[in-house]
């Protein structure tokens, strides 16, 4: 009886070990790196050559039409970055999903940008500037630090604070935008942002980040809170909802680019700091592509000629646009100076 149990056991065994030999093995082949506007390729096989139902394709979530069990699609509309790549498979009374990814690079290479020094102003050298925005003549401005985050309105020739709120002392300051009479100022690693008043400096509301983790720098088009998180993603938000409802992959024709921190934006275009670097890049706010790269290592060497930098990360950090006139401004984290500057293109 028990020799009975064990050779029935042992065949059961051989059964289940057979069928899994047997099992369906899918293979989903993708074209992995090309130049955006180039057509990309996917197809699905059987490595056992097993009969398989139907097949249905998807790029980043959108079905894509196929031909037999492979498609071909262009990249134009899904702009720069990696993308995901979905087959899923019906073979006799199971359903199966398979995924891979593709890498679009941009199709330009940046143009390089030297700057013309217009003038300096004075800027507190305590500052540890995360955000910094030009609104209706005056400069509106953003520290990090926990128990040192604040937000100022600022006179612009004389550096004079104006006006002064503390960020709750638990809390990193980083970048704010002005949009709609409202201040929207983000932490960085508490998800979470707040709303102010623009006019007394006292807190309306506050938001939680919904997909993107960190708070890095915040600017606006008019119609949407625009937010960088330190990955090579830029974020799109509603002013009323404060939702993210897209995002943006930053590319240049080699390699996406990362720790992109404060921004501006200006004429179509999102000018970032790379963090610890003393440059701006240009990003057009549509695709994601980077247009150009501004070197102002001169700023940091400026700023060094009267005053001493302690750390490696008090580095150039803060970009504001003058809509009326034009005029660009920068600074840095703990400069005594603010410069405004011209872009030149090489």
């Amino acid at each position: 009886m028990r020799l009975s149990k064990y050779i029935s056991l042992l065949a059961i065994s051989f059964i289940l070990f057979t069928s899994c030999n047997d099992a369906y093995k899918f293979k989903l082949t993708t074209t992995k790196k090309l130049v955006i506007n180039q057509e990309a390729t996917a197809t699905l096989t059987e490595k056992n050559n097993k009969p398989i139902d139907s097949i249905q394709f998807f790029v980043n979530g959108k079905r894509v039409a196929s031909k037999g069990n492979t498609i071909t699609f262009g990249t134009k509309e899904l702009g720069v970055g990696k993308f995901t790549v979905t087959a899923l498979v019906f073979y006799p009374e199971k359903t199966k999903k398979i995924n891979n990814s593709i890498e679009v690079l941009s199709n330009v290479e940046p143009a390089i940008y030297s700057y013309k020094l217009i003038n300096t102003y004075p800027h507190d050298k305590t500052s540890y500037t995360q955000g910094l925005e030009f609104y209706n003549g005056f400069l509106y401005e953003t520290t990090g630090k926990k128990g040192k985050s604040v937000l100022r309105k600022i006179e612009l020739k004389t550096g004079k604070v104006l006006q002064e709120t503390k960020l709750d002392k638990k809390y990193f300051g980083e970048g704010m935008t002005i949009l709609n009479g409202n201040i929207f100022w983000l932490t960085w690693q508490a998800r979470k942002g707040f709303v102010y008043d623009l006019e007394t400096f006292k807190q309306k509301s506050e938001f939680s980040y919904t997909w993107s983790n960190e708070g890095w720098g915040l600017t606006n088009d008019g119609t949407h809170l625009i937010k960088s998180d330190g990955t090579d993603k830029i974020w799109f938000l509603d002013p009323i909802t404060l939702k993210e409802k897209k995002s943006i992959q930053v590319y240049t024709n080699k390699y996406s680019l990362k720790e992109l921190n404060e921004i501006e934006y200006i004429n179509g275009k999102i000018y970032a700091n790379k963090w610890q670097q003393n440059s701006i890049v240009i990003i057009d706010a549509k695709t994601g592509i980077v247009e150009g790269v501004a070197n102002l290592s001169g700023l940091k060497k400026e700023i060094e000629k009267t005053q001493t930098l302690a750390n490696q990360d008090e580095v150039l950090n803060g970009i504001a646009y003058d809509k009326e006139t034009g005029r660009i401004f920068i600074t840095g984290k703990h400069w005594g100076k603010l410069f405004e500057i011209e872009l030149v293109k090489q």
